[in-house]
């Protein structure tokens, strides 16, 4: 191997490696997702430590535009959805259901990353819904982060340990 790398690159071919992390690539992974949503947030202009308390004419508009994606959901329109969920979570960015109703969009769409960002917010202000990690558990298979996957439904199973859907997908993840 050395004397490949040697006649492909030169003598310095060890100089062009990659420094050995000292963090899992596992922890990185989810570092780097959770500056993303940092960022993503900021972008958009919320932050989620100095986010002031929806008003109620806040929390209206943003159960309106919640069900308005619930009908489109139903419809199967899950881009239009998404849309709905995005604006209605600039009016109220404290309501767990609209973050897990996007990821479920997020996962018709095969938007895998964007639906475990969503699952991730919502398990910050609610870390033990069962739909966050679900839905997480399944975009992390999509994504072959195995343990990730096993991870959320052990955690998802501790809350509820008859829940026979992940059952079944822990069942299926594991046979690979």
């Amino acid at each position: 191997m050395t004397k490949a790398l040697t006649e492909a690159d030169g003598p310095s071919w060890r100089e062009k490696l990659p420094p050995i992390p000292t963090v899992p690539l596992s922890v990185r992974e989810k570092l780097a997702q959770q500056a993303a949503a940092n960022q993503a947030q900021q972008h958009n202009g919320i932050k989620k430590d100095d986010r002031p308390a929806p008003s109620d004419k806040d929390v209206k508009k943003a159960q309106a535009l919640k069900e308005e994606g619930n009908a489109l959901v139903k419809k199967g329109e899950y881009q239009k959805a998404v849309e709905k969920y995005t604006q209605s979570l600039k009016h109220n960015g404290s309501e767990v259901t609209t973050y897990t109703n996007r990821a479920l969009c997020f996962l018709s769409l095969k938007q895998y990353r964007d639906a475990i960002r969503d699952c991730s917010d919502a398990l910050r202000m609610d870390g033990s819904n069962v739909k966050a990690l679900y839905r997480r558990a399944q975009a992390h298979k999509e994504l072959k982060d195995i343990k990730a996957c096993v991870d959320d439904l052990n955690s998802l199973l501790k809350v509820e340990p008859k829940n026979t859907a992940a059952l079944k997908l822990l069942q299926e993840v594991q046979k690979k």
